[in-house]
């Protein structure tokens, strides 16, 4: 059996997320406590108690997430003696989910990817101001008609497919006025709906440059190690094990598509057959769609874990 293991980005927080976790395990715990010694702050408060509005905002939800991912992969390793170096055949993670991925497979230590995820929550959200930007999910239509929606609809300005998160799932994000037009241009090519997303920027397209560059600043200052299995990386959707090939690619994530799909597949194709999501319940959908033979998990708690096993 084939084992991926996968981590979710931004929009899978919620207030309570990691204190089963916590308060089970002390190993998913130690983590939380590192986290919030990194950031000097209390950021495990934050995501037990909230409240949701602070919690949300990108420089918050996104060291938050990756918390909660790691919890819970020290307790399906600490606990449950599964071992990602040992049991895995790729690594991959949803956007902010890469950094989480990369800490799990050993190329990032814990403390580094807690405040490389707050520093590009800050420069994310500083990246474009308040109302010039959205994201819109468009449902029904496949990649390539709306990345054609999306040329067309940007006009002078800025609109992207940002996410092909999944078949009939894509995301398109750019300015307020181009991203209208594009929805506006799927409901006439036949899209089944078009909804526009409660963010609080423009992720993953050109508009993002400046957090790209204060990401290259930040990811140069910090060691990169050689991840103990294959990364499958968003803007490529192909495996890479190479940090320096990583650190750039970390880069070009910020403004480039999240490939998602396509990853999925690559992975399916490689002979994954399992995969786990640690730390939401938001990819496994998605991949249930992709490819549909492959088994998912999702572990947010401890009886998720055990779960796993007696399915296994």
């Amino acid at each position: 059996m084939s084992t991926a293991f996968v981590f979710p980005g931004q929009g899978s927080q919620s207030v309570g997320m990691g204190r089963a976790l916590a308060d089970a395990s002390p190993h998913a715990r130690a983590v939380l406590e590192e986290v919030d010694e990194a950031l000097g702050e209390h950021l495990s408060r934050l995501m037990f108690e909230g409240p949701d509005a602070t919690l949300t905002l990108t420089a918050n939800a996104q060291p938050a997430i990756m918390a909660a991912s790691l919890a819970a992969l020290a307790v399906l390793e600490r606990e449950a003696g599964i071992r990602i170096s040992a049991v895995a055949s790729f690594v991959a993670g949803h956007s902010l989910g890469e950094y989480s991925a990369l800490a799990a497979a050993g190329s990032l230590g814990l403390a580094d990817t807690a405040r490389l995820l707050r520093r590009r929550g800050e420069a994310m959200q500083a990246a474009v101001p308040p109302g010039e930007g959205a994201m819109a999910a468009l449902l029904g239509l496949g990649y390539e008609a709306v990345v054609a929606i999306a040329r067309e609809a940007a006009g002078d300005e800025v609109c992207a497919a940002a996410n092909d998160n999944a078949p009939g799932q894509v995301v398109v994000s750019g300015h307020v006025a181009a991203v209208a037009r594009a929805m506006r241009l799927a409901k006439e090519r036949g899209a089944r709906h078009s909804v526009l997303l409660p963010v609080s920027a423009p992720f993953h397209c050109p508009l993002m440059a400046p957090a790209a560059e204060a990401m290259r600043t930040a990811l140069e200052a910090v060691p990169l190690a050689r991840p103990a299995v294959p990364l499958v990386a968003n803007v490529t959707a192909q495996p890479v094990t190479d940090p320096e090939a990583i650190r750039a690619l970390l880069v070009a994530q910020v403004t480039g598509t999240v490939r998602w799909r396509e990853s999925v597949e690559m992975m399916a194709a490689a002979g994954v057959t399992r995969l786990v999501e640690l730390g939401g319940k938001v990819l496994g959908p998605m991949v249930r769609r992709i490819a549909p033979d492959i088994r998912t998990f999702s572990i947010v708690r401890p009886d998720d874990v055990d779960a796993m096993l007696a399915a296994s």
